[in-house]
C-alpha cells in the first residue's frame, strides 16, 4: 500500500513474467490466485469486475458478458482456449460446491476484497522476486494492454483504438498515456543520437 495521503501509479508486470508467475503459483497449490492472474491478464478487467465472476461465468465458456462496475457499460469477453484449459484445471483443483459460487474465495470463505488482493499481490512480488516497481491489481490490466499493444507491431495505433474500447477510454490518447506509451517513446529520441 501507498503511504497515506501520497499517490502511485500502478507498472505493468511484463507478460513472460506474468505467464511464469502464473505457471509457478499453480506448481505452488495457489489454484485460486493463479487463475485470479490469469484472468486479470487474458481479460483486462478491472479488479471490481475480476472479483466478481463466478465459475459459472467462466467454466466451458467461450464468451461471457458483464456490466463493468465503474462505467456501467456491458462488455463482451472472449476466453481463449488455453485460458479456458487453466480455468477447468483449476476449477478441478479448487472443487467448489456450486458452479454459482464466486471464483476467487479466499481461506475465510468470504470473496478477496480489493485490498487485500493488493497485499497479496505485493507479497508475490517479493516472494517470487518479480521485476515490477509498483504491483498492483491494476497492474494486471495494464499488462493485458502493453501486451496487446506490443503484439500489435505494425498496427500499434489500431491496437490502441481498440484498447480504447475495450478500456471504455475516451479517446486513444487516454489509452496510450495509461498504458505509459508516450512517455516511452519520447524518451526513446534521447537514444536516436550517436556520439
Amino acid at each position: 500500500m501507498s503511504a497515506k495521503f501520497s499517490s502511485t501509479t500502478a507498472d505493468y508486470l511484463e507478460w513472460n513474467e506474468a505467464m511464469n508467475l502464473i505457471r509457478k503459483l499453480y506448481a505452488d497449490e495457489k489454484y485460486t490466485i493463479s487463475l485470479y492472474i490469469a484472468c486479470s491478464v487474458f481479460f483486462g478487467l478491472r479488479a471490481s469486475d475480476t472479483l466478481k465472476l463466478r465459475w459459472e461465468d467462466l467454466l466451458g465458456k467461450d464468451e461471457f458478458q458483464l456490466i463493468e462496475k465503474k462505467t456501467k457499460k456491458q462488455r463482451d469477453i472472449r476466453i481463449n482456449s488455453q485460458l479456458k484449459k487453466h480455468i477447468a484445471d483449476c476449477y478441478n483443483k479448487i472443487k467448489p460446491a456450486s458452479l454459482n459460487d464466486f471464483t476467487f474465495i479466499s481461506q475465510k470463505g468470504t470473496v478477496y476484497s480489493l485490498q487485500r488482493m493488493n497485499v497479496i499481490l505485493k507479497d508475490l512480488k517479493k516472494q517470487y522476486n518479480l521485476k515490477i516497481k509498483n504491483f498492483s491489481t491494476h497492474s494486471l490490466r495494464k499488462a493485458f494492454g502493453r501486451e496487446i499493444f506490443t503484439r500489435s507491431g505494425s498496427n500499434a495505433e489500431l491496437s490502441l483504438v481498440k484498447l480504447s474500447q475495450l478500456f471504455n477510454h475516451s479517446n486513444p490518447a487516454v489509452t496510450r498515456r495509461y498504458l505509459g506509451i508516450a512517455k516511452e517513446e519520447l524518451m526513446e529520441t534521447y537514444d536516436m543520437l550517436s556520439f
